[in-house]
């Protein structure tokens, strides 16, 4: 594992990625702050680990996420990692979706990444030592039918993450942002209007690989890390055949 720090803050840890993420790196021997607005969730991601603490937080409250900072930095040492899996994906055609459920995905995908990175980095500079990791998706490059909610909050993260990336360059904290395909999680029970996309390109990934290629690519400096088969090349044919892209998923969809 390329984490050699000693306290470690999860988002989204209730379930998911964020859970994985948690009890692997308390099993390396860090001290990890679990974060989540799922106060049962956090309870199970913490059980049997001593070195999971439970955080229950809104993340899209910025005031919240700030003191809580502070508390986690109290009550366990300054953070060494961050990892912004938090995360939500009702999906639908975006006529069909209304105005605060969109929002919300931008708040909780997007603002909630901006305002834990926000408190907890400018401390990682300070000490000039850290590793901010960010969660996007293959869906941050190419959008699709029934996700354009979800596109823009993973756009957002994507560009977010670049340009903080190399406004902080050569400062000694690693950033970067990780971009999978469909990954076998609960997130996907929340793709309620069947997206027929997703029974496309075979079964999603399993979380284990999405960690393994975060490590790696923290190793190697990496900004961008796209774990899985083949989801490097996608992201390339959304760049220079878009047209081609959107024949494909119009044609799946039926739309």
């Amino acid at each position: 594992m390329a984490f050699r720090g000693t306290v470690a803050l999860v988002t989204g840890a209730a379930s998911g990625m964020g859970r994985l993420a948690s009890r692997r790196l308390a099993s390396s021997g860090a001290q990890v702050a679990a974060i989540d607005v799922n106060e049962e969730g956090l309870r199970e991601t913490a059980s049997g680990s001593d070195a999971i603490r439970a955080y229950p937080l809104d993340v899209t409250d910025v005031r919240a996420v700030a003191e809580l900072v502070r508390r986690v930095e109290t009550e366990l040492g300054p953070v060494d990692r961050v990892m912004n899996a938090a995360a939500i994906m009702p999906t639908g055609l975006l006529m069909d979706q209304d105005v605060p459920t969109v929002r919300r995905i931008m708040d909780i995908n997007y603002g909630g990444s901006v305002a834990i990175t926000s408190a907890v980095l400018p401390g990682m500079l300070e000490r000039g030592r850290g590793d901010v990791v960010n969660f996007a998706s293959v869906a941050g490059w190419a959008p699709a039918l029934h996700f354009g909610a979800y596109n823009a909050s993973k756009f957002a993260v994507v560009a977010y993450t670049e340009v903080l990336y190399h406004e902080n360059r050569d400062k000694g904290v690693r950033i970067c942002c990780v971009c999978p395909p469909p990954v076998e999680t609960p997130l996907l029970e929340q793709a309620k209007s069947k997206p027929k996309i997703l029974d496309q390109g075979g079964k999603p990934i399993e979380p284990d690989e999405v960690l393994d290629a975060i490590e790696r690519g923290l190793e190697k400096g990496a900004l961008f890390v796209f774990p899985g088969r083949g989801t490097r090349f996608s992201v390339l044919m959304r760049r220079f055949a878009p047209g081609l892209v959107w024949r494909m998923v119009h044609r799946v969809e039926g739309i």
